[in-house]
Formats: C-alpha cells, sequence, structure tokens
C-alpha cells in the first residue's frame, strides 16, 4: 500500500502550512479551524431537542449539566487531537493496529451506527427547518440535505481551509441567531447564573440530563478529529510537536465553548420562554418554533430560530458524511 493511502485523509493530509508564520498569533491562526468542523456535531439537532425539553420542564436547572459534558467533551477530544499530532494516525488507523480483527469488526459497527443514528437526527433537522422556513415538504429537505452534504465535500478539492472557513460561517450564523433570540427573551441573568449549580435531579430530570450528554459527546467526532489535526504542516521536532498539542488545545479550547453557548441559549430560550409560562412539555422543535412568537411577541425570533436550525443541519451533516 502506498505512503498516501495510508494518511488520513491523504487529500487534505498535510496541505495547511504552519511554518514560516512571524508571529505566535499568526501560527495559532493557522491551527485553528479543525476543531470548529467538530464543535457543529455538538450544535446538531439531536442537541437542539433535549435542550427544548431540559429547558421547557425543568427551567435551568439542567445548565450544570451542559456545562459539565461540555467539559466531558473538550476532554475526550483534546485526547483524540494529540493521538492525531504525536502518532500521525487517526482513532481508526490506531484501533486497526491496535486491536485483533475481531474487536476491530466490532468497533467499526458501532461507529458506522452511531454515525447514522447521528446523521439521522441532523439530516431531519435541516428538513424541519427547511418546512418551517420555506414550507418545503419532509421528504424533499432530505433529498436536499443529502445532495448539498455531499457537494460541499467537494470543497475538499479546494482544500480544507475553505471548508472549514464554510462551516465557521455557519456557526457564526446559528450563534448570532440565538443571540438575538435571547435578547429579545431577555432572561433573568441571576437565575440563569444559579442554574450552572449543581443540584439534586428527580427521575425525569436525570433521563433529560443522560439525554443531553448522549447528543453531547459523539463518537464520530473523536475519529473526525484525530484526522482533522494531521492537515496542519509542522517540523516533527519535540518543541514543535509541543507547540501543535498546545494550538490544538486552543482551538478545541474555543470552538466547544462557542457549541456550549449554543446549547446554553437554547436551554435558556427554552426555560425563559415555555417554562417560566406555564408550558412544561414543549420537547419538539416543530412546537418550539411555533410558541416563540405568541409567547414572545416577535415575528423575527421564529425565523432566526428557523435559519439556525438549517444552518446547525448542513454543517452537522457535512462533518458527519465526512467521518464515514
Amino acid at each position: 500500500m502506498a505512503e498516501s493511502e495510508r494518511k488520513s485523509l491523504s487529500e487534505v493530509n498535510e496541505s495547511v502550512e504552519t511554518g514560516g508564520r512571524t508571529s505566535r498569533f499568526r501560527r495559532l491562526l493557522a491551527f485553528l479551524g479543525p476543531a470548529y468542523l467538530i464543535s457543529v456535531g455538538y450544535m446538531d439537532p439531536g442537541n437542539w431537542a433535549t435542550d427544548i425539553a431540559g429547558g421547557s420542564a425543568f427551567g435551568y436547572k439542567l445548565l450544570w449539566i451542559l456545562l459539565m459534558s461540555n467539559l466531558i467533551a473538550l476532554l475526550l477530544q483534546s485526547f483524540s487531537a494529540r493521538l492525531g499530532i504525536v502518532r500521525r494516525l487517526d482513532l481508526a488507523q490506531a484501533s486497526r493496529e491496535t486491536y485483533p480483527k475481531t474487536v476491530n469488526g466490532i468497533l467499526w459497527f458501532l461507529a458506522e451506527i452511531a454515525i447514522a443514528a447521528c446523521d439521522l437526527a441532523e439530516v431531519l433537522g435541516m428538513a424541519i427547518g427547511l418546512k418551517l422556513i420555506f414550507g418545503l415538504p419532509i421528504l424533499y429537505g432530505v433529498c436536499l440535505t443529502a445532495l448539498d452534504s455531499f457537494l460541499l465535500i467537494f470543497l475538499l478539492n479546494y482544500g480544507v481551509r475553505k471548508m472549514e472557513a464554510f462551516i465557521i460561517g455557519l456557526v457564526a450564523i446559528i450563534g448570532i441567531a440565538f443571540l438575538i433570540q435571547l435578547l429579545i427573551a431577555q432572561p433573568d441573568a441571576t437565575q440563569v447564573f444559579t442554574g450552572f449549580i449543581p443540584t439534586e435531579l428527580n427521575s425525569q430530570a436525570l433521563y433529560l440530563a443522560i439525554g443531553i450528554i448522549g447528543a453531547t459527546v459523539m463518537p464520530h467526532n473523536l475519529y473526525l478529529h484525530s484526522s482533522l489535526v494531521q492537515t496542519r504542516r509542522f517540523d516533527r521536532t519535540p518543541l514543535a510537536i509541543a507547540k501543535a498539542i498546545k494550538y490544538n488545545i486552543i482551538d478545541s479550547a474555543i470552538a466547544l465553548n462557542a457549541a456550549f453557548f449554543v446549547n446554553a441559549a437554547i436551554l435558556i430560550l427554552a426555560a425563559s420562554t415555555f417554562y417560566y409560562n406555564g408550558l412544561f412539555e414543549i420537547a419538539s422543535i416543530e412546537e418550539a418554533h411555533k410558541m416563540l412568537s405568541p409567547l414572545l411577541g416577535s415575528n423575527l425570533a421564529p425565523t432566526l430560530f428557523g435559519i439556525a436550525l438549517i444552518a446547525a443541519g448542513q454543517s452537522s451533516t457535512i462533518t458527519g458524511t465526512l467521518a464515514g
């Protein structure tokens, strides 16, 4: 087997030059990007459903669960990035080298099932967004989402930085949309901060907390992150490797905190809009979209909600396909 065929994402492997930067900031910018492709998996429509259900049923009480799951995700993603940087292997390649065929067969099956399950929520999420904004039937929305995802993968032919820029643009749309919605909803800041204090959970809250953690920690992101960090070219000296690890940890911290902001914003929006208006059983995205306008007295909020849903579904579907 040729060396290029053994490389992870061989078409873009070590395609981004990080040397020759005149300042630390420019070197950092050269490394920023991979974690943003990962972060969209942490704000996909599957997360939206659990965040909406948690906020409408328990107000701000589950915010500390979101924070905890974000810290877990940051830890796991940093381990994944270290594997790709130091060993120059993605998680799938490392598993193939380490485990017998039987174990690898099981790991492959579980990874494919995880990707398919995540992609299902992501594709349906964007299809629902297209229906809410444009009235497009769900089946047409699913077909359009799948087609878009494969077409956008061709962005890799123009370099991984183009793909990263596109995903960062979608993440910015999602963040801005929810920032405006929070400004419209005007949640009580004191009550929001109390939600970050760990509290005892009853059986229903525990069930939703498990759902939030499960929707946050994405197995396919671990495979993908260990591959994407290998798109950066740098000297293989111990000092350069240590710096690459540091820059990628910074990249992960920024990107995953952006994902945390989005998830927290969804839960806070659900709590301030539904929970404090006595609507404790709003669990679906369609219900949430329908109730935003009458409760907030603004037609802008549901429109921004739908636009953010489309952006989240499209971006997370692309990275899910790339991970597969």
